[in-house]
């Protein structure tokens, strides 16, 4: 079974044509026969026998492209002048840049904002160190740090390759919360390296997002942050995953009228996600959680476990000790979580679970199970995917959460500020539009991020883990 065209996979075709009644339409017509999606089709130049149009084309992939160009290609009084991709021009130069805040334009502006005058400050931050997150970008601005060991389901592609998803992540930020994000691509994927290199450019920064970093090491490495630095540091590809799957569970138990307490739930997939959100939902009460991985399902004495992390959350999993394989233990489960690989679920597979079931298929681009097959059995379906209802996205936390933090000063993250975060998501939704293909709000949504950093912000000043700053006395003092 296909998936629907993507604007991922855009692709911007120059065509020259006779300029005759009909041809553009029989253009068009080729395209959606074979399955493209015209968005849009700009006149280049037109003449009294020719015609040049640029069409903007949505495609499922690379080969999909390729058949549509090829037939294309093949129709009477029609030349290809050039075919592009509007993925890879919107990466051309990168997506980031570096703007100065103060203008300056005069001798006196230079003054203020370099030398002499940046002395004063630099004395100031010297004698009162707290103000270094009033007076510079640290209060602001997160370091987005990777050793590119595990991007967006590539697995090792190394720190080059890894660059466009965090000049990307920084954009979101940016974008959508105000943050100056700055990728760090590591060479060296040591984990003790990783945690000595970011110690050691900390102190620019108010706040740590790992990312895209394997498990088992990922653990470590934010352990060991979190203990030996005094801002916050978290792994989104964990925690803001199991965030928005929190928030997506509680608005569909709403829809099934089941509570968190009573419901049964398979995770495939123990690695960074599905440890972090089998914690979470232990952490809300779910008793009832039963993790697979490779080798099958994980038994409470560390049967089919990888590594000591798995090892160590079985004891607090699955009650009933099952340890065979991902189909046996989806029998009377309310609810799937697939956080693993695509195409390894059936239709037939889900009816063994309880009435009503809720499946989140997550693995992405391909899901466990196609979404269309899944709706046979499930009630409610949700996908990492942007093309389907209910897309389970890390970005509806991370701009949000990352804002909280930053506003308040936080020296750490507790589970509490993390549970907020997907209740305050959740609750975005008024339970009278609440439905099964509306589950969490659209990224788009304007009042995610400050209804995020609020719920975050408020837990953190509750918590005491925020900073207080000693009020600078006698600036004008220094010389």
């Amino acid at each position: 079974m296909f998936f629907s065209s993507s604007p991922a996979y855009t692709i911007l075709i120059r065509l020259r044509f006779k300029n005759a009644p009909g041809m553009l339409g029989n253009l068009t017509s080729t395209i959606t026969r074979k399955g493209g999606e015209v968005r849009g089709i700009t006149l280049v130049e037109t003449g009294r026998d020719w015609v040049t149009r640029e069409i903007h084309i949505n495609v499922r992939d690379g080969n999909h492209a390729k058949e549509i160009i090829k037939e294309l290609s093949e129709l009477e009084g029609v030349k290809i002048e050039g075919v592009s991709d509007r993925t890879f021009l919107a990466h051309l130069g990168g997506k980031l840049e570096v703007i100065s805040k103060r203008k300056i334009s005069t001798t006196e502006d230079l003054s203020r904002v370099y030398t002499p005058g940046v002395g004063r400050v630099v004395k100031a931050i010297e004698k009162f160190p707290d103000i270094v997150f009033t007076h510079t970008i640290k209060s602001n601005t997160v370091a987005i740090v990777t050793d590119g060991s595990a991007v967006l389901g590539f697995g090792n592609v190394g720190p080059y390759a890894a660059i466009p998803v965090m000049e990307g992540k920084a954009a979101i930020l940016k974008e959508f919360a105000g943050i100056n994000g700055f990728p760090i691509c590591l060479t060296s994927q040591e984990p003790d390296e990783i945690v000595s290199i970011v110690k050691s450019i900390s102190p620019i920064f108010g706040a740590i997002n790992l990312e895209d970093i394997a498990a088992p090491k990922c653990f470590e490495v934010e352990k060991r942050l979190q203990e030996e630095l005094d801002i916050p540091v978290m792994h989104d590809d964990q925690h803001a995953t199991a965030i928005i799957i929190l928030a997506a569970l509680i608005n569909s138990l709403k829809i099934v009228e089941k509570s968190l307490q009573d419901i049964k739930v398979v995770i495939n997939g123990a690695g960074a996600a599905g440890l972090a959100t089998a914690n979470i939902l232990l952490k809300v009460g779910v008793k009832n959680i039963i993790l697979c991985d490779k080798k099958g399902a994980i038994g409470r004495d560390g049967e089919n476990a990888l590594n000591d992390y798995q090892k160590e959350i079985a004891q607090y999993t699955n009650p009933d000790n099952y340890t065979g394989d991902l189909k046996g233990a989806l029998k009377g489960a309310d609810v799937f979580i697939g956080l693993s690989v695509g195409n390894i679920l059936e239709a037939e597979d889900l009816k063994v679970m309880e009435k009503e079931p809720i499946v989140f298929a997550l693995a992405n681009p391909i899901p466990e199970i196609h979404p269309l097959e899944a709706q046979k059995y499930a009630r409610i379906v949700a996908t990492g995917r942007s093309d389907f209802p209910n897309q389970i996205n890390n970005a509806l936390v991370y701009p949000g959460f990352f804002k909280g933090v930053l506003s308040v000063r936080a020296k750490k993250i507790t589970y509490d500020m993390k549970i907020a975060a997907a209740y305050a998501i959740a609750n975005l939704i008024d339970e009278s539009e609440l439905y099964e293909e509306y589950i969490v709000p659209s990224i788009f949504d304007m009042r995610v991020v400050d209804t995020v950093a609020e719920a975050v912000s408020a837990i953190a000043i509750r918590d005491g883990v925020v900073r207080q700053l000693n009020p600078m006395k006698d600036i004008v003092d220094f010389e």
